[in-house]
C-alpha cells in the first residue's frame, strides 16, 4: 500500500484510528487510570486494605498479560470486530460490577472480567489492528490513536470523581458503563472492518503458520537483544503503572480529592503534549535514548515528589512526569518497528506488550503492600525510582555494549 494512499483522507483506515482512539479512552480510563478511583472507593466505602485491593489489580493485569500473547492470533482469525465487541462486553460487566461489589470476593470476579477487555480494547488489539491498514505511516496511526490512553485519564477520571461526588460510586460505575456501550457499541459495528485482503495484504494464517509463529515466540525469549527492548518497559512500566494506580491514594492528603484528581488530569495531560510533540520528531531520534531519559526524568519527578508538601509542585512534578507516561506506552513498538522485520510487527508487539504487563501487572500491588507495611508511600515510591533508573540502564546496553567493543577495536 503506497504512502500517499495511506495519507488520504478516503483512506478508510483513519476512521478505524478515531474508533481505536475511542477504544483507547474507555480501555485506559476504565482499565487504567480508573483503578486509582476504585482504590480509594472502595477503601472508603467498605473499609477494605488497600493491600487487598491492589492484590485484585495485580490479577487483573497477569491475566491480561496471558490473554494479549493471543490477541494479534485471534483478530487475524475472526477479524477486528468480534474481538472488540467482546472487550466492550467486558468492560460493561465489570464495571457494574465493581460499582455494586459487596465483598473483596466480588472485586476480584470483577477484575478477572475486565481483565478480558484490557486484553481486547488496549494496546496490543490496536496496534495489531492498525497494523492491517498501515505499513508507512504505520507509527503515526498508533500514536495518534494511543492518545486516546491520555484522554481516558484526562476526561474519565476527573468525570468519574464528580459523578461519584454527585452520585455516589455505584450509580457513577453504571453511567460509566451505559457510557462505554452508547459510544462503542457503534464504533466497533461501522468501523472496525476487516480490510480488503488485496488492500491489506494480512490472510487468517494456516496451521503451519501458526506453529512457526509460536516458535518464533519461542525463539525470541532466548535472545538476548529481545530482552533489551522488553525487560526496562519491564521495569519502567511496573513502576509507572504502580505509581498511577496509587497516584489519588498519594496526592490526597495534601491536595484533597479533586485536587488530586486534577493532578491525574495534569498528569494525562502532560502524556498528551509528550507524545504528540515527540511524534513528529521521533524518527529522527535514538527512541532507546529517549526510552532512558523519559525513565531517569520519572524518576527525578518520584524524588521531588517525596521531599515536598507544595501544592505547585507536585503539580509540577505530576506533569514531569506525565510527559513520559504516553510515551512508554508508545515506544516499544516504535522500537519494534525500527529494529526487527515488519511481517514480525504484530506477533512482537503482542509478546512484548504481554510480558511487560506480566511485570507491571505487581506495580499495584506490590506499591500497595508496602504501604501497608510501612505506613506511607516513601518507601514504596523509592522502589519506583530504583526500577525506573535500572531500565533506563539496560534499554541503553545495545548501544554501551558497540561503544565498548568499538573503543577495544580502537
Amino acid at each position: 500500500m503506497p504512502a500517499e494512499h495511506e495519507l488520504s483522507y478516503r483512506n478508510r483506515g483513519w476512521r478505524v484510528v478515531a474508533g481505536c482512539f475511542l477504544m483507547a479512552t474507555f480501555g485506559w480510563g476504565l482499565g487504567f487510570y480508573g483503578q486509582s478511583v476504585y482504590l480509594v472507593e472502595l477503601t472508603r466505602l467498605h473499609g477494605w486494605p488497600a493491600g487487598a485491593i491492589s492484590t485484585a489489580s495485580t490479577l487483573y493485569y497477569l491475566v491480561s498479560a496471558l490473554l494479549v500473547v493471543f490477541v494479534s492470533d485471534a483478530i487475524r482469525w475472526f477479524g477486528p470486530q468480534p474481538v472488540v465487541l467482546v472487550g466492550i462486553a467486558s468492560f460493561v460487566i465489570s464495571a457494574t460490577a465493581i460499582g455494586c461489589a459487596t465483598s473483596k470476593a466480588h472485586i476480584f470476579a470483577a477484575y478477572l472480567v475486565m481483565s478480558i477487555g484490557w486484553a481486547t480494547l488496549t494496546l496490543a488489539a490496536i496496534t495489531n489492528i492498525l497494523n492491517l491498514w498501515f505499513q508507512e505511516k504505520r507509527g503515526l496511526a498508533i500514536s495518534l490513536a494511543l492518545n486516546g490512553a491520555s484522554m481516558g485519564g484526562i476526561v474519565g477520571t476527573p468525570l468519574l470523581i464528580w459523578l461519584t461526588s454527585l452520585y455516589g460510586f455505584r450509580t457513577a460505575m453504571v453511567i460509566a458503563a451505559a457510557a462505554t456501550i452508547v459510544v462503542l457499541l457503534p464504533v466497533a459495528m461501522l468501523w472496525m472492518e476487516r480490510p480488503r485482503a488485496a488492500a491489506a495484504g494480512v490472510d487468517p494464517p494456516a496451521a503451519p503458520e501458526t506453529a512457526a509463529s509460536l516458535l518464533k515466540r519461542r525463539d525470541l525469549l532466548v535472545g538476548p537483544h529481545f530482552w533489551t527492548v522488553a525487560a526496562p518497559f519491564c521495569l519502567g512500566l511496573l513502576a509507572q503503572v504502580g505509581f498511577i494506580v496509587h497516584q489519588i491514594a498519594f496526592l490526597e492528603p495534601t491536595l484533597g480529592r479533586h485536587g488530586a484528581g486534577i493532578a491525574v488530569a495534569v498528569t494525562t495531560i502532560m502524556a498528551v503534549v509528550g507524545r504528540v510533540g515527540l511524534g513528529f520528531i521521533i524518527d529522527r531520534l535514538d527512541q532507546r535514548q529517549v526510552t532512558a531519559v523519559s525513565l531517569v526524568t520519572q524518576a527525578v519527578a518520584l524524588l521531588v515528589m517525596t521531599m515536598t508538601a507544595s501544592p505547585w509542585l507536585l503539580y509540577v512534578c505530576c506533569a514531569i512526569f506525565g510527559f513520559s507516561v504516553g510515551n512508554l506506552i508508545t515506544l516499544p513498538a516504535l522500537i519494534i518497528q525500527r529494529e526487527y522485520d515488519a511481517a514480525s510487527f504484530g506477533m512482537l508487539t503482542a509478546l512484548v506488550v504481554a510480558i511487560v504487563q506480566v511485570a507491571y501487572s505487581f506495580g499495584p500491588g506490590l506499591l500497595g503492600i508496602l504501604r501497608d507495611l510501612s505506613g506511607s508511600y516513601a518507601l514504596p515510591l523509592a522502589v519506583c525510582m530504583t526500577l525506573e533508573l535500572a531500565g533506563a540502564i539496560v534499554v541503553m546496553l545495545p548501544a554501551l555494549l558497540t561503544k565498548g567493543l568499538r573503543e577495544e577495536r580502537s
